[in-house]
């Protein structure tokens, strides 16, 4: 009787857990329960991850029923913007690393001072971008590869694509000050309205349904980039008029030439990281776009899939650099390296199965989105190879992201500098035009490449500099 009872209690206790992460209650993550601390910030965490793959499911979805040209223009200007998520998500380590130390260091204004300078550079950025998208864009899609029939109905897509990437930015940074703060879930809730309305506007302004215009392709950005604002601008809400552990004030938005080139500093080593790993992105559709639309099609699908699993493992990583930032910035390293086991070991677990998963139904997936032969051929095939790799990307993603949250974002740098640029695209050229594997060759050099990542980030975090690094 007692034995039960306490089942019972221990459930409840668990759900109980649960109602707080998803309301957003605020803990102190500097003390108590590991797993608890894990729990609370890694629920909204994944959730608000798994928000964010939606999108990119969504769009591939409809607009595969274009056709292969139509699913070539997203994912050749997919693989472009992967150089701004590169940045947006490098800059965002930066910031979770930098907010969670002064969280932990109980200084919180301070972070609010961190919290302008965010919002003010992500600005500066999306100009650049801007004015490169709208200017640019079929000369982009031109230097991808791309036909001529792909060029002509994908410029708009690319243009308003680009030009939106302010949405893409502050998605990004403005969620990394609420994770940095140890509350996440308000980046989980603008991510939830920001997919229910892009996956309502996406058919309507795709196919023309109701009021709307036919807009084709085109239609996918409009509704995206309409989602992600409305996203962003539920966060600036919080952040700005909000009762969280972090909140700015109109007054406090301007700019700090010394906490900029601080974060500028931290972020930069954050910023390369991924930049390296989305340029290495880009190579590889340029090898695949050689071998035509329905090639690009069939891996596009494959990788739209596997990002759709990745992104709430990275939602469990992302817990990660929160516990590791907050407990370094409270002086226990002790309690930073054993929340990086201990989410690890989740980690792989939960992609491991999903790799057994994605193995037993590539097919059936792939032609969930397009049953043309070879573009279910393809992406059958690259969707299985990938997941080959998964426990290897799972402890991989775990490891480099509490370097990142120690402040350490060269040492990541340098492991993705030498797997994916002196292994992985040279790897991936030969074996698809040397060894003539194809789209085949690409996609063992994108498993290959991760797990490599994770056995060396492995050894080097066994040696515990991270431990000391100050930001």
């Amino acid at each position: 009787m007692n034995e039960a009872s306490s089942s019972r209690s221990r459930i409840k206790h668990f759900f109980s857990l649960i109602g707080d992460a998803l309301r957003g209650k605020e803990h102190d993550y500097t003390q108590g329960s590991l797993k608890q601390a894990a729990l609370l910030l890694a629920v909204p965490m994944v959730l608000e991850m798994g928000m964010e793959s939606i999108f990119a499911v969504v769009d591939i979805f409809f607009v595969a029923k274009l056709g292969a040209d139509a699913v070539a223009v997203v994912g050749i200007t997919e693989a472009v913007i992967t150089l701004i998520y590169a940045v947006a998500i490098g800059f965002s380590m930066a910031v979770t690393a930098v907010i969670a130390r002064r969280i932990g260091e109980k200084n919180t204004e301070l972070a609010a001072l961190t919290a302008a300078q965010v919002l003010i550079l992500g600005l500066l950025l999306w100009a650049v971008v801007a004015f490169i998208g709208f200017n640019f864009s079929a000369d982009i899609l031109s230097l991808m590869g791309a036909s001529e029939s792909v060029i002509q109905q994908g410029k708009s897509y690319t243009s308003i694509m680009l030009g939106g990437s302010l949405t893409i930015i502050y998605l990004f940074i403005i969620a990394a000050i609420f994770r940095g703060a140890g509350n996440a879930t308000i980046a989980m809730h603008a991510l939830w309205l920001a997919n229910g309305i892009n996956i309502v506007l996406d058919p309507c302004l795709i196919y023309g349904w109701g009021p709307f215009p036919e807009l084709g392709v085109t239609g996918a950005a409009v509704a995206t980039n309409i989602g992600r604002g409305i996203g962003a601008l539920y966060m600036l809400y919080h952040l700005f008029g909000g009762k969280h552990r972090i909140q700015l004030a109109f007054s406090q938005l301007r700019f700090s030439a010394h906490e900029a080139w601080g974060l500028i500093k931290v972020s930069f080593g954050g910023i390369m990281q991924f930049f390296i790993a989305t340029a290495s992105w880009v190579f590889l559709m340029r090898i695949v776009a050689q071998f035509g639309s329905e090639a690009v099609a069939g891996y596009t699908i494959a990788i739209r899939v596997a990002m759709f699993t990745f992104l709430p493992a990275w939602g469990l990583s992302n817990a990660t650099a929160t516990l590791v930032g907050q407990s370094l910035g409270a002086a226990n390293p002790e309690r930073a390296e054993a929340a990086v086991w201990l989410t690890a070991k989740y980690n792989v677990a939960f992609m491991a199965t999903v790799g057994i998963v994605l193995l037993a139904f590539a097919p059936a997936i792939v032609m969930f989105f397009n049953t043309e032969p070879e573009v279910v051929r393809i992406g059958t095939l690259t969707l299985r190879i990938i997941a080959l790799g998964y426990a290897g990307f799972a402890l991989g993603m775990v490891l480099t992201q509490a370097f990142n949250g120690a402040g350490d974002t060269n040492t990541p740098t340098w492991i993705n500098f030498i797997c994916f640029w002196l292994i992985q695209i040279p790897f991936a050229w030969c074996a698809a035009n040397i060894f003539a594997l194809q789209t085949m060759g690409v996609a063992l050099s994108v498993s290959f490449a991760e797990t490599l990542i994770a056995v060396i980030a492995f050894w080097w975090f066994r040696k515990g500099t991270w431990k000391s690094k100050q930001v």
